[in-house]
C-alpha cells in the first residue's frame, strides 16, 4: 500500500466514523423520548459500513453503505398521567439502549482516532522520504 493510499484509507474511516458518532449522538438524545414529530417514537439507527473496492480486490476505504434503524421492540412504561399514554396508561418509549450506545460511542472514537493516527504517521513517513531526497 503506497501512503497516498493510507491517506485514502484513512480519510475515508474518519469520514465513515464521523457518521457513526452522529447517529450514536442522536440515539443518546432521543433515548428517553416518547414520540417524535410524526407521533411515533424514535427508533435507534445504527450505520452499516461497507469497503470501498480498488485494484486487485484490494479494499482503499470504506463508506457508509446505509444507516437503519433497530427492528428492537419499543419500550413499554407504566405513566397513566402521560399526554402520550394509550388506554392502559402505557407509553411507548425509543428502544435506544443508553449503555450499548456508550459502548459503541467509545468504539467509534477510538477508531476515529485510530484513522487521525493512521494519517498522521503517513504524513510523518512521507515527509521523512522528502527530506531523504532533499539531501
Amino acid at each position: 500500500m503506497s501512503l497516498i493510499n493510507a491517506f485514502r484509507v484513512g480519510a475515508s474511516g474518519t469520514v465513515a466514523q464521523s457518521q457513526r458518532l452522529n447517529a450514536i449522538a442522536s440515539n443518546i438524545a432521543n433515548a428517553e423520548s416518547t414520540a417524535s414529530a410524526s407521533g411515533v417514537p424514535y427508533r435507534a439507527r445504527q450505520v452499516v459500513f461497507r469497503p470501498l473496492p480498488g485494484p486487485d480486490a484490494v479494499a482503499t476505504g470504506v463508506e457508509v453503505a446505509r444507516v437503519t434503524e433497530s427492528a428492537a421492540p419499543l419500550r413499554q412504561i407504566y405513566q397513566p398521567g402521560h399526554p402520550h399514554a394509550d388506554a392502559t396508561g402505557y407509553v411507548q418509549g425509543s428502544n435506544v439502549d443508553p449503555v450499548e450506545e456508550m459502548v459503541n460511542m467509545v468504539a467509534a472514537s477510538r477508531s476515529y482516532q485510530m484513522n487521525i493516527d493512521l494519517m498522521n504517521n503517513s504524513r510523518q513517513l512521507l515527509q521523512r522520504v522528502i527530506d531523504m531526497v532533499r539531501t
